[in-house]
């Protein structure tokens, strides 16, 4: 299991960016995983276990790579952005700085990056501009997002209130969006998850909508590491069908190679599921492959 976890600060452009990292027991020169988080939760996210195998961190640190899962602006300790700022560029952008300090602190050869749902959107953000900002990237995973979100859901609902305000969901509410099917989860996950939940400013719930219609087309076809895919069979914010998970692998036409799926038995936040740890494991083998053609 994981080392004791660790805090560290970054500083870009004057705003404060917060993380949580761990590090195996001994160095293995595995690549730097960096994640990102997506709306109402904090970096805790990927520190939140589904079953007895442990959390994301877990998983990962087990496996010989350190992780390092930032706070995005307004998240856990990090600064909050004047609503007018609060963009998903304005964040790569922010988030970009400080994974390149993360990697010269850590002294990092390779770099895969990690994002959950808004987390994986800005992890695409990231990595279409890699080349740019000189990152070691190797590949992304993103998860908990895809190609269409479906007209009238929940997505839509949560991007319909006053955008200027900051919003703290119930703990219901959240479930009912964030969960499964009963059987897919367990009461221990749905209690641990409290610690990661925190308050969502409406307007990065306004851009998420819009986002895979007026985004990702272009962006999509700039990204040229490799791409890991996974949507939640029971997803309540994406449209998971067959059709669109091709549809979404079928956009990135420069990447070496993509992998996209259905992470089986799991809602939207996957990894909190019964079945998380088998979309860990997925990743880990996937960060394997990166390294491999990235040598």
């Amino acid at each position: 299991m994981a080392q004791q976890r660790d805090q560290p600060t970054y500083e870009v452009d004057g705003i404060r960016i917060t993380a949580l990292a761990a590090t195996p027991a001994e160095p293995t020169g595995r690549p730097l995983i960096a994640a990102l988080h997506g709306g109402t939760y904090t970096a805790r996210y990927f520190d939140v276990p589904g079953g007895p195998e442990g959390s994301f961190l877990d998983t990962a640190t087990a496996h010989g790579h350190p992780v390092v899962a930032f706070d995005r602006p307004g998240y856990g300790g990090s600064t909050p952005l004047a609503p007018a700022d609060n963009t998903f560029a304005r964040h790569a952008e922010l988030l970009a700085g400080a994974l390149a300090q993360a990697v010269e602190r850590t002294g990092a050869g390779q770099l895969l990056l990690v994002g959950h749902s808004i987390g994986g959107m800005l992890a695409l953000m990231i990595a279409a501009d890699a080349t740019t900002t000189g990152l070691p990237l190797i590949g992304v995973s993103a998860t908990g997002m895809g190609a269409v979100i479906p007209p009238g859901g929940a997505a839509e609902a949560l991007g319909s209130l006053p955008p200027d305000e900051t919003v703290d969901l119930p703990y219901e509410k959240r479930d009912e969006v964030m969960f499964g099917p009963a059987h897919t989860y367990t009461a221990e996950a749905i209690e641990a998850v409290r610690a990661a939940y925190a308050p969502v400013p409406v307007r990065e719930l306004a851009q998420a909508p819009v986002w895979p219609r007026e985004v990702l087309p272009g962006l999509a076809p700039r990204v040229r590491v490799p791409v890991h895919n996974a949507l939640a069979e029971f997803d309540a914010l994406w449209d998971s069908s067959e059709e669109n998970v091709a549809r979404f692998a079928g956009m990135f036409t420069a990447a070496p190679f993509v992998e996209a799926g259905v992470a089986r038995g799991t809602g939207h936040c996957i990894d909190h599921h019964r079945l998380g740890h088998a979309l860990h494991l997925r990743q880990l083998a996937f960060a394997a492959e990166c390294a491999e053609r990235a040598r």
